[in-house]
C-alpha cells in the first residue's frame, strides 16, 4: 500500500514540474510591458528578460525620450513590428555627399563603434537619425563628407534579414552613384548599386526613380548586412549655374519603396533627413518548419488554430493564424491575445445573401435560406432561389443521368486517349525545350559566324541522366552564377564535365547559345574543349572535357596543396593562362573577351596544364567597333577592372586587369578580397599596388615561392602585374605583350 501511494506521488510530482516548465517557457502577460512609447511590442519580441521568445527578439525600451523609443541591438530605432507579416520597420541612416563637409576621423571604426553623444563618451551608442532634431547638435552623425568624397553608412544584423522584396537602394543627386558591399547568412559577399545622373535643366520627374536626379535598384535576397557608400562621379561633374548650390550634395540609403515617394524638393530637404524607414524580416531559430514540429518544447507555434510557414528570405519559420482566425500564433490558447474566432456575421461587409440567416461557426460561418428557397446563401456561391415544383427532381436526374454516360464513355476512350496524348505531350514537350534553350537562336548564330557543330555530338537526356546518376549532388563538381557543373561517365566509360545552366530570361538564354559559339569556334591547347551538348531537357546542358586537378583558386587557397606549387609552377600556369587570353584577343576568328578572369575559371590537369574554362559572360567584337563595347557589367568582385565597371565600356584591356589580380595572387597566395584582413588590405589589387610602390614586395609573397635567389625575377613578374592593375585601361599593356614578357621570363629561367 505504501509503495503504491509513493509511487503516486512520484508521479504527480512529475507532472507539477513538467506543468511549471511549460508554464515558464511561455511568458505572462500581466508582468510583461507590451507598450514603448507608442509602438506596440507583441510577442515573440518583449522588452525585458522572459517576455521575448529569446535573446534576438529582446527590445530595449529607451524611456530617456519622450515618448520612450524601443532599439534593435546596435542602436537601431524600431518603429514598428508586424508579427502577420513577419516584418520590423527600423529607422536606417542616410549617407551624405556635400562639398565642404569632414568626415570623422576614422569612419569605418566610428560606423562599427556607432556614434556617442558628445558630452558623454561613456553614453550608450544611439543614432543620430534616432534623436529629436533638437538633440542632432549634441550627437556624432556619420554624414559629414570632404568635397566629393563619399561616406560609408553601416548596418549589421545578426538575426534580421534585409527584406529585398520591400526595400530598394536609392541615390538621390546628380552624377552621384551609390552602392553596397555587404554579407547574406552564409557570409557571401555582393556588391550592388545605381547611378544617377542629371542635365543642366534639373529635369526630373517627381515619383520616378528612374536614373535622372534619383536611382533605385534591388538589394540581394539574404542581407543582413552592408556597407553603403555614396560616390561623385568626378570632380568636374559638379553642376554650374544658379542652381547648382540646390544639385550640390548627394544622398544614399536603403529605403522601404512604399515609404519613399522621390521629390525635385529632396535635393535640399534631405540633407536636413539623418534617416529612412528600413524592412526587415525576421523568423524564428534556423530550423524549416518539418524540422522545427519535431520539437514540441520549442516550437514556436504555440495556438491551436495556427500554422507554420518557412521563411523566404533565409533560414527560420514564422507561424500565422489558420483561415477564420485572427491574432498572435506565438501565444497559447488561453491568452487572449491569442488566435481568436472571427465572427465573420458581425463584420461590415455582409457575406451572405439578404434574404439567408448567418450563423457564425468556429473558424468559418454558415448562412441558411429561408424556406422555400435554395442554395447555399452566400453571395460569392449559389446564393437564394426560390424552389420551383418539379424543377429539383428533374435537375437530379439530369446530373445522375449525364455522370452515368460520362463515366462510360471515359471507361471505353481512357486506353486509346492516354497513350496517345502521353506521346504528342512529349514530342511537344521536347519541342518547346529545345526553342525555349535556344535552339533557334544557336542554328542562327553557326550560320551567322564561321565554324560548325560538326565536331560537337548531340547527346541525349536520357545518356547525361545515366551518367550523372540522375544528376546525384555527390557528381557536383562546382557551381557558379551561370550554372552547376557534374561529373559524369558515360557509356564508353569516358568521364566528362556537365554544366546545367540557369536559365530564367532571354538575356540568360543568350549567354548559353553565346558559350557554345564560342567554344565551337576555340581550337587552343590551354582552353577546355567542349565536347558536345543537350536541349531537349528543361535546362540547357553543355559537355566538356573533364580535367582532373580542380582549379587554381582550390591550389592557391588551399594550404596542404598551395605547398606543391613552386614558384616553377606558378609561372608556368600564369605563362599559359596569359597565351590563351592573347588567343581569344588576337588569333581567333572573331576577337572573345572573356569578361570573367579569375583563379576560379581556371583550371588545372594533372601535369598542372592550363585550361581556361567558364565562357558564359563572353563576347564576341565585331571588327568594326574598334574592339570596345557598352555592356551590362558582369565579372566577379575584385577582379573587375574599375574603369569598365564605371563606363560600361569593355575592351581587350577589362581581361588584362583581371589577369593582373590572378598574378597577384600567384604571387601572394591571399585571396582577392577579405573582410578578415585590415582596411587597407582587404581589396588584394590596391593593396599590391601600393606595398610595391614602397618597394615591400618580398613582405607580402607566399611562402612558398620565395628560396632566396629568385628576388630579381620575382620582382619583374610583380611588374607584370602592376602594369596589368593600371587604373587607366591605356597604361595597361596588351595580353600578347604579357604572353611574351612572362614567356621569356620563364624560358630565360630554364
Amino acid at each position: 500500500m505504501d509503495v503504491m501511494v509513493g509511487k503516486l506521488l512520484q508521479q504527480l510530482l512529475l507532472g507539477l514540474i513538467i506543468l511549471a516548465a511549460t508554464a515558464a517557457s511561455i511568458p505572462n502577460s500581466s508582468i510583461c510591458d507590451r507598450m514603448c512609447g507608442n509602438i506596440k511590442i507583441p510577442y515573440p519580441f518583449g522588452t525585458s528578460e522572459g517576455c521575448s521568445l529569446d535573446k534576438p527578439f529582446l527590445i530595449t525600451c529607451n524611456h530617456t525620450f519622450h515618448p520612450a523609443i524601443p532599439f534593435l541591438d546596435r542602436g537601431i530605432a524600431v518603429e514598428d513590428i508586424s508579427v502577420l507579416n513577419g516584418e520590423l520597420r527600423v529607422s536606417n541612416d542616410v549617407a551624405l555627399l556635400c562639398k565642404g563637409l569632414h568626415p570623422p576621423d576614422n569612419v569605418y571604426d566610428f560606423l562599427e563603434a556607432g556614434p556617442r553623444t558628445l558630452n558623454d563618451k561613456n553614453a550608450e551608442a544611439i543614432p543620430c537619425g534616432s534623436r529629436d532634431p533638437s538633440q542632432y547638435a549634441n550627437c556624432v552623425s556619420p554624414r559629414s563628407t570632404v568635397n566629393y568624397t563619399g561616406i560609408s553608412a553601416l548596418l549589421n544584423l545578426s538575426s534580421f534579414r534585409i527584406s529585398e522584396t520591400r526595400n530598394k537602394i536609392t541615390a538621390v543627386g546628380c552624377d552621384v552613384y551609390t552602392y553596397i558591399q555587404g554579407s547574406d547568412q552564409g557570409q557571401k559577399g555582393f556588391t550592388t548599386g545605381c547611378l544617377s545622373l542629371c542635365d543642366q535643366n534639373l529635369t526630373v520627374v517627381n515619383g520616378s526613380c528612374s536614373g535622372i536626379g534619383c536611382c533605385q535598384t534591388s538589394i540581394p535576397k539574404g542581407a543582413t548586412g552592408y556597407i553603403l557608400n555614396v560616390r561623385r562621379l568626378s570632380n568636374d561633374t559638379l553642376p554650374a549655374g544658379k542652381e547648382s548650390k540646390d544639385r550640390s550634395c548627394g544622398y544614399g540609403f536603403i529605403v522601404d519603396e512604399q515609404a519613399y515617394n522621390f521629390s525635385s524638393l529632396d535635393f535640399v530637404n534631405l540633407k536636413n533627413r539623418s534617416s529612412v524607414p528600413l524592412v526587415l524580416d525576421w523568423a524564428i531559430g534556423n530550423k524549416r518548419c518539418k524540422d522545427a514540429q519535431k520539437k514540441k518544447g520549442s516550437y514556436a507555434c504555440k495556438a491551436t488554430h495556427s500554422y507554420c510557414y518557412d521563411s523566404t528570405n533565409g533560414p527560420g519559420y514564422r507561424c500565422n493564424c489558420s483561415e477564420g482566425y485572427l491574432g498572435n500564433p506565438y501565444i497559447p490558447d488561453h491568452e487572449h491575445e491569442s488566435c481568436q474566432d472571427i465572427d465573420e456575421c458581425m463584420g461590415l461587409r455582409k457575406l451572405c445573401n439578404a434574404n439567408a440567416t448567418c450563423t457564425n461557426t468556429d473558424g468559418n460561418y454558415k448562412c441558411t435560406c429561408p424556406k422555400g428557397y435554395e442554395g447555399d446563401g452566400r453571395k460569392d456561391g449559389t446564393d437564394c432561389r426560390p424552389i420551383v415544383l418539379g424543377q429539383s427532381n428533374n435537375k437530379i436526374i439530369s446530373i445522375a443521368l449525364g455522370v452515368s454516360i460520362s463515366l462510360l464513355v471515359l471507361l471505353v476512350g481512357t486506353s486509346w486517349v492516354y497513350w496517345a496524348l502521353k506521346k504528342r505531350k512529349l514530342i511537344k514537350l521536347k519541342e518547346k525545350w529545345f526553342q525555349q534553350n535556344g535552339g533557334l537562336l544557336l542554328q542562327q548564330r553557326l550560320r551567322n559566324h564561321t565554324g560548325s557543330m560538326d565536331t560537337a555530338k548531340i547527346y541525349s537526356a536520357e545518356e547525361l541522366e545515366k551518367a550523372t546518376d540522375n544528376y546525384n549532388k555527390s557528381k557536383i563538381l562546382g557551381q557558379g552564377g551561370y550554372g552547376t557543373v557534374y561529373k559524369g561517365v558515360l557509356l564508353d566509360n569516358k568521364v566528362v564535365a556537365i554544366k546545367k545552366s540557369k536559365i530564367g530570361d532571354q538575356s540568360q538564354i543568350e549567354q548559353f547559345i553565346n558559350e557554345v559559339v564560342l567554344l565551337t569556334k576555340i581550337n587552343h591547347r590551354n582552353v577546355v574543349k567542349l565536347l558536345g551538348c543537350c536541349l531537349e531537357t528543361e535546362v540547357p546542358l553543355l559537355v566538356y572535357e573533364f580535367i582532373t586537378n580542380g582549379t587554381l583558386s582550390d591550389h592557391i587557397h588551399d594550404k596542404s596543396r598551395s605547398s606543391l606549387l613552386s614558384w616553377d609552377k606558378r609561372l608556368k600556369i600564369a605563362t599559359e593562362t596569359a597565351g590563351a587570353l592573347a588567343y581569344l584577343h588576337y588569333e581567333a576568328s572573331m576577337p572573345i573577351i572573356h569578361r570573367d578572369v579569375k583563379t576560379a575559371n581556371i583550371l588545372l590537369d594533372g601535369n598542372h596544364t592550363v585550361k581556361v574554362s567558364d565562357f558564359g559572360a563572353s563576347r564576341l567584337v565585331p571588327l568594326d567597333q574598334a574592339h570596345e563595347l557598352t555592356t551590362l557589367v558582369q565579372g566577379t568582385r575584385g577582379y573587375l577592372d574599375p574603369e569598365y565597371l564605371l563606363t560600361s565600356h569593355l575592351t581587350e584591356k577589362s581581361d588584362v586587369y583581371s589577369f593582373g589580380v590572378v598574378l597577384a595572387e600567384l604571387l601572394t597566395g591571399k585571396k582577392v578580397i577579405s573582410f578578415l584582413r585590415p582596411e587597407n588590405e582587404r581589396n588584394l589589387a590596391t593593396y599590391f599596388v601600393s606595398m610595391l610602390e614602397e618597394d615591400r614586395l618580398l613582405e607580402i609573397l607566399d611562402d612558398h615561392i620565395y628560396n632566396g635567389s629568385n628576388a630579381e625575377e620575382l620582382k619583374k613578374v610583380a611588374d607584370v602585374a602592376k602594369r596589368s592593375l593600371s587604373v587607366k585601361g591605356d597604361n595597361r599593356p596588351t595580353m600578347k605583350e604579357v604572353a611574351v614578357e612572362l614567356d621569356g621570363l620563364r624560358i630565360k629561367e630554364k
